[in-house]
């Protein structure tokens, strides 16, 4: 690749770069504002998080546009390659983490007129943390290209599916126990549903990023398969 050449694929991988972290920004903000509109009861804050999903779609498009047409014109090869295939892939996560910051959002919303739980939904609170953070940290892991990080966020997605069903078993219990709550405890459920996902979605970012970095797939292996 000639001087010229070079230097114009850099300002385009540069290009697709900045996209997808101000997506991760974007999504970061909509699950944060969405787990807190549910446990305030902001129905304000929800509606928001609703209208601004389009943002995070419009930018999944254009991510997917400027990666195809550099592949077009470039045809990258190896690392190149990989870093365009692996922000590509993890932009389509990015537009479901920000689906189902809408759906914790639509939840909120059904939430903000009912009574205020004396629990103040702490096992929710502390299940968003969770997921809030694995999603920062797949970023985090991505931009830095650590592959340190991104293992200990594949790791750690254990414990979201941990605390998502500590809650089913949760609500479930309230549920047959005292059936006026089961508006309350479905809400609860799906939303936490939605939490799971999240994580879910940045454990697979996280998978990207060992990808990008050492052209090892390690969506389906056992743990201690993969080695930093």
């Amino acid at each position: 690749m000639n001087p010229h050449i070079s230097e114009q694929f850099d300002l385009e991988l540069a290009q697709v770069r900045d996209r997808f972290m101000e997506m991760g920004g974007l999504v970061e903000v909509l699950v944060r504002d969405a787990a807190t509109a549910l446990v305030n009861h902001n129905a304000e804050l929800a509606a928001q998080v609703r209208e601004r999903d389009a943002g995070v779609n419009r930018l999944e498009i254009e991510i997917d546009d400027l990666c195809v047409h550099t592949i077009a014109r470039r045809q990258p090869a190896a690392l190149d390659l990989r870093t365009l295939i692996s922000m590509m892939k993890a932009s389509t996560d990015l537009e479901r983490i920000g689906d189902e910051a809408g759906r914790i959002a639509k939840m909120a919303q059904a939430l903000a007129v009912l009574e205020y739980p004396a629990d103040q939904y702490a096992d929710f609170r502390a299940l968003a943390e969770l997921a809030e953070t694995n999603v920062a940290r797949s970023l985090d892991a991505f931009a830095r290209q650590d592959v340190d990080g991104a293992l200990a966020v594949i790791a750690s997605d254990e414990a979201i599916d941990a605390g998502y069903n500590a809650i089913l078993r949760d609500r479930s219990t309230r549920m047959r126990t005292a059936g006026d709550d089961i508006d309350r405890a479905m809400n609860v459920i799906w939303a936490a549903r939605a939490l799971e996902r999240i994580g879910d979605h940045a454990k697979n970012i996280s998978e990207y990023l060992v990808f990008l970095v050492k052209g090892e797939d390690v969506r389906h292996l056992d743990k201690g398969r993969t080695r930093s």
